[in-house]
């Protein structure tokens, strides 16, 4: 069994906002593989077990917010006996621009609450994450108030191009090898100039 998790807060005030990219990346994986309206358990909602192939697979949106993600992530790990490195953790970050995306297998929490949480309640950090860039604060302005605003126009372009391209990684994480998609995922990124995609 695999499971993907999106990170992000619920309610409408947090919708489209950068914290939330996690969840509009799970958002377009519900639609892709037609999964339906899911299930609410697990101090989430939850969808499957899908069939993807020879996989089976779960999706996962934790209803806690940001900083007690982890929750649901182990209750729903536990429950199906799920190995952390057969879990892949869809969040935003600051220290990527609009546009980029990077993969791991696993690292620090590099500051973000809700990896912080996956990791204290899964008690490793040996599980895979695809980082969805937001971009950083402006200079002198509050980091809560600028992931949870919302993107200017364009940078919300790039961000679209980059959900999309995650999309198909999310997909290709259940058949390649890390390090494949390491390579294909970590030289992602999306040229605004000229309206390419370049990997």
């Amino acid at each position: 069994m695999r499971l993907i998790v999106g990170l992000g807060n619920p309610g409408i005030e947090y919708a489209q906002t950068r914290h939330n990219a996690g969840w509009m990346l799970l958002d377009r994986l519900v639609d892709r593989l037609n999964a339906g309206g899911g299930q609410g358990k697990f101090s989430g909602q939850l969808w499957g077990p899908l069939s993807v192939g020879s996989e089976r697979l779960l999706l996962l949106k934790p209803l806690t917010y940001m900083n007690a993600s982890g929750q649901a992530v182990g209750e729903v790990a536990r429950y199906w006996n799920i190995a952390p490195s057969d879990i892949l953790v869809l969040s935003d970050e600051i220290n990527l621009a609009p546009g980029r995306l990077r993969f791991r297998t696993s690292g620090s929490a590099g500051g973000h609450n809700g990896l912080k949480s996956v990791i204290a309640h899964l008690g490793t950090a040996e599980f895979g994450r695809l980082r969805i860039g937001v971009g950083g604060k402006p200079q002198g302005s509050d980091l809560a108030d600028h992931v949870l605003g919302r993107m200017s126009p364009t940078d919300r372009e790039l961000e679209e191009r980059a959900l999309q391209a995650a999309e198909e990684f999310c997909l290709l994480w259940l058949t390649e090898t890390p390090s494949e998609l390491m390579n294909q995922v970590n030289g992602f990124r999306c040229d605004n100039e000229d309206g390419q995609v370049r990997a």
